[in-house]
């Protein structure tokens, strides 16, 4: 090669290499509808903007569009796809100067008049764990493709339409590499042929990234359109909500009014499907819950109830899994995380068995939402489980559960006892017949009783229960044995007349009428009077110790509380006027004078009250320990709590150890959001009395779960403290720690010859929840505080 010739061919390998493209982010599909679709993706430079497509990978077509910068020379290419047929596979490639993708395929939509089946993916909070940074892509991968490739027959795009992500796709939605690095390449070979249609978590912090990526149907409130959406894709609506604070307020609630006006009277919506980030209400994680989802639930509820439509809504923020249901309305809760962030294990955070949530899972996985377009329309929700951190599961079905468009009839109950009779109030069991409906298929879901003073009260009914047939919560199913044909019935008054009814609901949401009511009368109590004193308050705190934090008697709506629910004061556990993160009351009553019949075992003691916070977030919690002669610790009754912001009855009944002379009564209130501590008690009692008057009770409980406190040496500590093991600690120990905020905190230790030696010199000054795990048992909880520096 002659020189001249040389320098020529080095000249335009420069020139070629500083004009060649590459595709960062490979194409992927956005506002896909039945005549056209967006085709997006990411170039290092470059403005050219070509899609090609065609029915055939021959293609044929072309369509330009537009390029806008993602950061430094970076372009993201978007260009809008016209004149498609509905419900037809086309294939496509993009084109940036020399950057040619490969061939991929896509859908689009049907109309709901074709009566398509179809199913769609739900899955959120992938933001990257730094444990297992490689999790989103095992759920893309190894999760949601090789399922459908193992058990639907044909091609992907033919068996799934869209992909849902109800928020934290990223870690930090103002970091750039993150987009490309974390969430769309570990998903590329879903994303190339199925829409995606997320919405903003709190990771994505609102980011100016977020709206460069993604163009979702631009039908919000004007300056809001990305915000919130809404789109259809065959008999179904999903609406796109942000919840992020600053965002969720009247502006969009006001938006989805509208919306769900407009969606009762259109006849090509069966159902509907939100989608936002935070939950209303969470088993898994307490602190993260938001009050603005909360009136998104009450608007789907009354559009469902009002419309005929049932709805459902798809939540993440807590990373694990949840399946429930409102009471009155054929409405489902379903939180479709966790994809990749870290899982908010059972225990490591504030929990609670809410009645709405049937099934709760500390788990990854993703959710499958199959769509049945047929003469009956009804969706099928489908959780996939894929284990967790310490166990890897290949797409286990987790849970599964049927809502159709048509109600099915579901017989009345009939009231069996008590009727006209007279009863012990500590021994009141109701009981109904056995389930029923038209069709023999059908099965027991829930059951809801009420007991009320009047015949026509029961619009504030004295007692009122809800049970599920089943309730999965700290992996136990607590409704195990239960038929949900009687229901136990506590906290009753003595020479008083009570009506009753009960309903029955099949497993695909559909209420009976309910039951006629009956009465019964309550005769003498077989309990002792109640033998707490000052139980409401009344005399500030006389006759109880404070034990731990601050502790108030408050009157009605004093330093901005609540009104009493009975007298003129109640307990604020925590305080009001002054407040600590954790506060405990406590009240000790001698009954070695009962020795000889506690002594001989099955002697009962009823305790409750009422019990209620501010805001939904801080837990009101009450419990019984029993200390025999030389006051050491021999048994603890269940705790009884509540989350909710109004006065609630709380009771149980609890069989008193042998040998047991005292009974401590605890109050304890912690503070999971705000700087107050809303924890709320009045109108308490302990009664004392034998159980045999009440001859054979059969009705079922809730199982408690029982979970031991540890000891902390010292406690308070500057630095370094050591939690003492319980009996039988293995080897492969973890360590949960938060504030009483709900933020995970690193905890580093090592073993020791009692226990577990804890650093916590970094912390700043506070109170740590802490939970001890070994796998998936929860060997213990406990609290540390940590003393100023």
């Amino acid at each position: 090669m002659q020189l001249s010739s040389f320098f020529f061919f080095i000249s335009f390998l420069t020139v070629f290499s500083a004009n060649a493209q590459i595709i960062k982010v490979l194409p992927y599909l956005q506002d896909v509808r039945p005549h056209s679709g967006y085709i997006l993706w990411e170039t290092d430079h470059n403005e050219e903007s070509i899609v090609e497509w065609g029915l055939t990978e021959a293609l044929g077509s072309s369509a330009t569009g537009a390029a806008y910068t993602s950061e430094g020379e970076s372009l993201i290419h978007e260009v809008q796809l016209t004149g498609l047929e509905r419900f037809t596979r086309y294939y496509y490639r993009v084109k940036t100067g020399a950057a040619v993708s490969e061939i991929y395929h896509f859908k689009t939509p049907p109309f709901a008049a074709d009566q398509e089946s179809f199913r769609m993916v739900a899955m959120s909070d992938m933001q990257r764990d730094g444990s297992l940074p490689d999790k989103f892509r095992e759920t893309v991968e190894e999760g949601v493709l090789d399922y459908f490739a193992e058990n639907y027959e044909g091609d992907l795009t033919d068996n799934l339409a869209m992909v849902l992500v109800p928020g934290d796709l990223v870690v930090t939605g103002t970091n750039y590499a993150q987009w490309q690095n974390h969430f769309f390449n570990p998903a590329e070979d879903l994303l190339t042929r199925v829409p995606l249609y997320p919405v903003l978590g709190n990771h994505e912090n609102n980011s100016e990234y977020y709206f460069k990526y993604f163009k979702m149907p631009e039908n919000g409130t004007e300056g809001f359109e990305e915000h919130w959406w809404y789109k259809d894709y065959g008999n179904v609506r999903i609406i796109g909500l942000n919840s992020n604070g600053g965002f969720a307020g009247e502006t969009q609630l006001n938006w989805l009014d509208e919306t769900l006006t407009a969606t009762c009277t259109a006849d090509s919506v069966d159902f509907v499907l939100a989608q936002l980030h935070h939950p209303h209400k969470s088993e898994l994680w307490t602190p993260g819950e938001s009050n603005f989802t909360g009136e998104v639930i009450q608007r789907l509820e009354q559009f469902s109830t009002d419309c005929q439509k049932p709805s459902l809504h798809f939540f993440g923020h807590t990373h694990g899994y949840s399946r429930g249901q409102s009471r009155d309305h054929k409405h489902l809760w379903v939180n479709v995380a966790t994809a990749g962030g870290a899982i908010d294990n059972w225990g490591e955070f504030p929990n609670f068995d809410y009645d709405e949530f049937s099934v709760s899972q500390d788990e990854y996985g993703f959710v499958i939402l199959e769509i049945s377009n047929t003469e009956n329309p009804f969706l099928t929700v489908k959780r996939i489980g894929r284990g967790d951190q310490d166990a890897i599961e290949d797409n286990i079905l987790r849970d599964s559960v049927v809502i159709r468009l048509t109600p099915a009839e579901v017989t009345a109950p009939q009231p069996l006892a008590p009727i006209d009779t007279e009863i012990v109030p500590e021994c009141v069991v109701l009981a109904a017949s056995p389930f029923a409906a038209p069709n023999a298929a059908a099965q027991h879901g829930q059951s809801h009783w009420q007991v009320s003073f009047g015949q026509n009260n029961f619009d504030n009914p004295t007692v009122e229960s809800w049970k599920n047939f089943e309730n999965f919560y700290f992996d136990v199913d607590t409704q195990q044995e239960d038929d949900l044909t009687d229901e136990i019935i506590e906290g009753l008054l003595p020479d008083a007349t009570y009506w009753w009814r009960v309903r029955y609901r099949d497993r695909e949401m559909n209420w009976s009428d309910w039951s006629v009511p009956v009465s019964f009368t309550t005769g003498n109590s077989i309990a002792l009077p109640n033998l707490l004193l000052n139980p409401g308050a009344e005399e500030g705190l006389v006759n109880w110790e404070i034990t731990e934090g601050v502790v108030e008697s408050l009157v009605s709506e004093e330093c901005a509380g609540i009104p009493t629910h009975g007298g003129e004061r109640y307990f604020a556990v925590g305080g009001l006027c002054e407040h600590s993160a954790v506060g405990r009351l406590e009240q000790s009553i001698d009954i070695s004078a009962l020795a000889d019949s506690t002594d001989a075992g099955g002697y009962q003691a009823e305790f409750g009250g009422y019990l209620s916070n501010f805001s939904g977030s801080d837990l009101p919690e009450m419990w019984l320990v029993f200390l025999d002669a030389d006051d050491n610790e021999i048994g603890m009754s269940s705790v009884l709590s509540t989350l909710n912001s109004n006065w609630t009855l709380v009771s149980a009944q609890t069989e008193i150890p042998p040998l047991t002379r005292t009974v401590r009564c605890v109050l304890q209130g912690t503070r999971n959001a705000g700087t107050d501590n809303d924890s709320y008690f009045d109108d308490l009692f302990l009664r004392i009395g034998t159980g045999e008057g009440c001859g054979m009770i059969t009705g079922v409980r809730r199982v408690n779960i029982p979970v031991s406190e540890l000891r902390v040496v010292p406690n308070p500590t500057n630095g370094i403290t050591e939690i003492i093991l319980p009996p039988g600690s293995g080897q492969n120990l973890r360590l949960y720690a938060a504030d009483t905020a709900g933020r995970k905190v690193n905890l580093s230790f090592v073993k020791s010859e009692n226990g577990l030696r804890v650093d916590c010199g970094d912390l700043p000054a506070g109170t740590y929840m802490f939970v001890l795990r070994e796998g998936k048992i929860i060997r213990g909880t406990g609290k540390i505080t940590v003393l100023p520096k």
